[in-house]
């Protein structure tokens, strides 16, 4: 959700002015994808609010199907549980996790107090950095922190919620692949579930996925969606996931 409507943009291009680079806006509301992915059996689809005035669309589409959705985008422990009554079924938190640029655990156990772990999913979205190694992003990916995404530090933190959700910053919403080493990594460093995104451009890449993964790894795709203006078929992708026939 960005500016009240739903779209797909480069999520590392959004400014403090709200600009950003948009690869698609949609002529249909939240609620018309809320009945869609529900219809289609597909459970926690993301509603994610970029800035401000995202709040009435995103709680038409949380409140179709109670509990089918997560939402994410400016949770706080002030508002975390105004968007479960709303409707979603998990919410996801990012920028109040960190305090001065990094990752603040009083915090993160913090907001597992207030939320209960169960209800709760972690962004770590990260960047691969000279070091060779994932460093968390923040600030809107625009600030690289000292937390790496590894296996200690994923272990750490699984007691505090109930999924990961990880963006590959450097190929989210390019539509030029995806990071197989960083799916390969988590399928082997998360104890719990994980949602990785970034990078998913046709059938191939999530068969890629689902091979580096172990099928452990869960998927989300965006921009490469035909209902989203790119050139994967949505409801061919729903009956292959089904599956797991790539």
């Amino acid at each position: 959700m960005h500016d009240g409507k739903v779209k797909q943009i480069v999520g590392s291009s959004l400014k403090d002015s709200g600009e950003a680079t948009t690869n698609f806006v949609s002529e249909h509301g939240a609620g018309y994808f809320a009945d869609l992915y529900f219809n289609d059996g597909l459970r926690d689809g993301h509603v994610i609010m970029l800035g401000k005035g995202n709040e009435v669309a995103a709680k038409e589409a949380l409140s179709r199907h109670p509990g089918n959705l997560q939402l994410g985008g400016g949770v706080t422990p002030d508002n975390a549980k105004e968007w479960l009554d709303a409707g979603a079924g998990k919410i996801i938190v990012t920028s109040w996790l960190f305090s001065d640029g990094e990752l603040d655990m009083e915090r993160v156990k913090f907001i597992s107090q207030c939320v209960s772990p169960e209800r709760l999913v972690l962004d770590l979205s990260c960047l691969k950095a000279e070091d060779g190694r994932y460093h968390v992003a923040c600030n809107r990916w625009q600030t690289v922190c000292q937390a790496v995404v590894d296996a200690d530090s994923l272990g750490r933190l699984a007691s505090f919620c109930a999924e990961y959700l990880v963006h590959a910053v450097s190929v989210e919403g390019k539509r030029g692949g995806i990071d197989q080493f960083l799916v390969e990594k988590l399928a082997k460093w998360s104890p719990i579930p994980v949602t990785y995104a970034g990078g998913i451009r046709n059938l191939e890449d999530v068969r890629l996925l689902h091979q580096a993964g172990e099928g452990r790894v869960n998927f989300t795709v965006g921009s490469a969606l035909d209902i989203f203006g790119g050139n994967l078929p949505y409801a061919e992708l729903v009956k292959k996931t089904r599956t797991l026939d790539f």
